[in-house]
């Protein structure tokens, strides 16, 4: 039996794998969408479906655009927003206004880092993109 110097500990298949920037990002986007549809009860097939099309389409939009990596979840946020608001309605809908007809918050800034949901009736942030649930 021939003896070999490396031993399994060695084996360089073992060593993790650094994940891009981008690929966190979109990782961390996913999750904080997830989040919110969860807090509001909307996590059926098809809506993690439209999660995961976001998610394809932004990696292309960043890899076009790396700097935009940092709103990489308030996009996301906002295209499951659309996607929803076309097969089902309004959401995620505001819970801060009790009066008057029910509404949709928005995320703010449309294009920025931190995103948050904005109910513009009121004039003010309800939570932070990930966070619904905790309010």
């Amino acid at each position: 039996m021939a003896s070999s110097d490396s031993t399994p500990d060695d084996d360089p298949r073992d060593e993790p794998v650094p994940i891009s920037t981008l690929e966190q990002a979109l990782h961390a986007a996913r999750a904080l969408v997830l989040a919110d549809l969860a807090a509001r009860e909307v996590v059926a097939a098809d809506v993690v479906s439209m999660v995961e099309e976001s998610i394809v389409e932004r990696r292309w939009w960043v890899e076009q655009w790396p700097e935009g990596v940092e709103y990489v979840a308030g996009l996301v946020a906002q295209d499951v927003q659309d996607a929803l608001l076309e097969a089902y309605g309004r959401w995620p809908l505001c819970p801060v206004c009790a009066a008057g007809d029910p509404h949709a918050l928005e995320v703010e800034p449309e294009l920025g880092p931190d995103p948050h949901w904005v109910c513009h009736q009121a004039g003010v942030k309800v939570a932070a993109v990930g966070t619904l649930g905790s309010r």
